[in-house]
């Protein structure tokens, strides 16, 4: 008992509703029954996925059911990772580009969460091996039309609500939702996620100043000769970031330095582009 409260005492103390990696270090671990190797961090009233690089990539299985987690964000690169356990939270926002940092999920239990949106499920479409998912209990669940969109953005999938996807889901799925997601480019975007979570605290954010003539403009869309300019450029470019960066400059009418758009036209932009 002595050497365990010593370690204990070397360790530091927890810190209540904080998942810090002197919690991760005393949490159980173990082989599950899928001959995973899991930690165990349920029950622990985190509010924020944090310092999981203290697990150094060691685990297949991450068990956070039953905590207080409003976004499924805050992740490393865990390369290992291939199942999440997060029934039992508050998740209400998944982030965009989990891709990079959890490559090889293929289980993500979400249960008696808050997600209530089809369009906030749109991030996980970009999870290259999401087979077996499960959003039981979620508002979402009650929209119309709720299973086929997600099978239709989450092509992999074999288990939806522990239920098994059936080709003729997956067809009907194609057909109805097969498009690519219509939400912002793939980038983190943080004034928006400070705005959101200081209007949840009730913390008021001071005026803006008044916008420039020409920036209201921009704001109010690109004008026919841009968007011939943007058009064109985006037709020029050699990658999807280039592509993506010119469809959001489409969408705003702020014009990259690149584009001019005067009297020689959009195809001095689009030449631009190929020369940079």
């Amino acid at each position: 008992m002595a050497e365990t409260t010593a370690v204990g005492a070397q360790l530091g103390p927890r810190i209540i509703g904080r998942l810090t990696p002197e919690l991760i270090l005393r949490s159980p671990q173990y082989m599950n029954p899928c001959n995973q190797y899991e930690i165990d961090l349920r029950a622990n009233r985190i509010a924020a996925i944090e310092n999981l690089g203290a697990t150094e990539n060691q685990f297949d299985s991450i068990d956070l059911s039953d905590n207080s987690i409003v976004r499924l964000e805050g992740f490393p690169k865990l390369a290992r990772l291939q199942c999440l356990h997060l029934s039992n939270n508050r998740i209400n926002r998944i982030a965009r580009n989990l891709e990079e940092a959890i490559p090889k999920l293929e289980w993500l239990i979400l249960t008696n969460n808050r997600l209530a949106n089809l369009a906030d499920l749109d991030s996980m479409s970009t999870l290259p091996r999401l087979k077996y998912l499960s959003l039981l209990d979620n508002p979402v669940t009650k929209q119309p039309g709720y299973r086929l969109y997600v099978i239709g953005r989450c092509k992999k999938l074999k288990m939806l609500d522990f239920r098994k996807v059936k080709q003729k889901e997956r067809e009907e799925a194609e057909r109805l939702y097969g498009a690519a997601p219509q939400q912002a480019p793939a980038t983190f975007e943080p004034e928006e996620e400070l705005a959101q979570a200081e209007a949840a605290a009730g913390v008021a954010r001071p005026a803006e100043p008044a916008a420039a003539p020409a920036a209201a403009a921009a704001r109010a869309g690109p004008t026919p000769e841009q968007v011939t300019a943007i058009k064109a450029a985006i037709a020029a470019a050699s990658t999807l970031e280039e592509v993506r960066r010119l469809e959001d400059a489409l969408k705003t009418g702020h014009l990259p330095s690149e584009i001019t758009v005067g009297g020689e036209g959009g195809a001095n932009g689009a030449a631009a582009m190929d020369e940079g």
